[in-house]
C-alpha cells in the first residue's frame, strides 16, 4: 500500500507535474519514450497492473522504479530486477563553488553522449527537458553533469549525474549534486535521489552530502514476451 508519494514517484509524476510528458490513463501509464522509459500503475490492482502490461511492446525496457513494484502478468518479462536506495535530503551541507554551465537543447547530443558511456541510469535523447541541468565542461567537452528528472508538487530527483571517468576524483558530481540541491531547496520544495544499493561508492558521497536513506526500491523492467 503506498502512504508517501515518493512509494511510487513515477506515478505520482506522471499524475502531476509532468503528466504532459506521458501516456494518459486512470490505471497505467508511461513516459514518452524518447524522454524515458519510466512508467507506474495507480495502484496494485489487477487491472492497474494489466493496463500497465498493454504500454509493454516487444523488445521493450519498460521500467518500474518503486518500493514495492507489481509482479509482471502472463505474457511479460521481467528483464531486469535491481535493488536500489531512495535518498532524501536532511540537510545540504555546504561545499566549494565550481564553474558550470546552464545546459539545454544545444547541449543535448553531449549529454547523451555522458550519459551512455557513464549509465547513471536510464537518460534517452529529451530526458534532459524534465528539468534543468548543469554540467562541467574542460577544453569545450562536457566532463561532468547533473539535473531534475522526476518531479511532484512537494519533491523534485536529482538526477543524471555523472563524470567522464578521464576527470573522476575531483568533486565534479557533488559539486554539481548541492547546486542542483540547492536550488530545489529555494524553490520550497525536498530534494530526493536513487542509486543502485550495489553503488556503494555514489552512496557515500549522497550521504556526505546530506541524503538519508527513505527506504528500498527495485528497479524492474519488463518486455512482452
Amino acid at each position: 500500500m503506498r502512504s508517501h508519494p515518493l512509494d511510487c514517484p513515477i506515478w505520482s509524476a506522471l499524475s502531476s507535474r509532468q503528466a504532459a510528458f506521458g501516456t494518459d490513463g486512470s490505471l497505467a501509464r508511461r513516459f514518452a519514450e524518447d524522454i524515458s522509459p519510466f512508467a507506474a500503475t495507480a495502484d496494485s490492482s489487477p487491472d492497474a497492473v494489466a493496463a500497465l502490461a498493454g504500454l509493454a511492446h516487444d523488445d521493450d525496457d519498460m521500467s518500474l522504479l518503486e518500493r514495492d513494484p507489481p509482479s509482471p502478468p502472463s505474457g511479460i518479462l521481467l528483464k531486469l530486477n535491481a535493488a536500489g536506495v531512495q535518498m532524501v535530503l536532511a540537510t545540504l551541507t555546504p561545499g566549494a563553488d565550481i564553474a558550470f554551465d546552464n545546459l539545454g537543447d544545444a547541449d543535448a547530443r553531449d549529454m547523451l553522449a555522458l550519459a551512455t558511456l557513464t549509465r547513471p541510469g536510464p537518460f534517452r535523447a529529451r530526458t534532459h527537458k524534465l528539468g534543468r541541468f548543469i554540467g562541467a565542461r574542460e577544453n569545450g567537452q562536457l566532463i561532468a553533469m547533473a539535473g531534475e528528472r522526476l518531479q511532484t508538487d512537494e519533491f523534485v530527483e536529482v538526477s543524471g549525474i555523472c563524470t567522464h571517468p578521464d576527470y573522476r576524483g575531483r568533486g565534479l558530481a557533488a559539486a554539481l549534486t548541492r547546486i542542483i540541491a540547492a536550488r530545489i531547496l529555494e524553490e520550497g520544495k525536498t530534494p530526493f535521489l536513487h542509486a543502485y544499493a550495489s553503488n556503494t561508492g555514489a552512496i557515500s558521497v549522497y550521504r556526505k552530502l546530506g541524503f538519508e536513506h527513505r527506504c528500498n526500491v527495485t528497479h524492474a523492467m519488463w518486455t512482452r514476451a
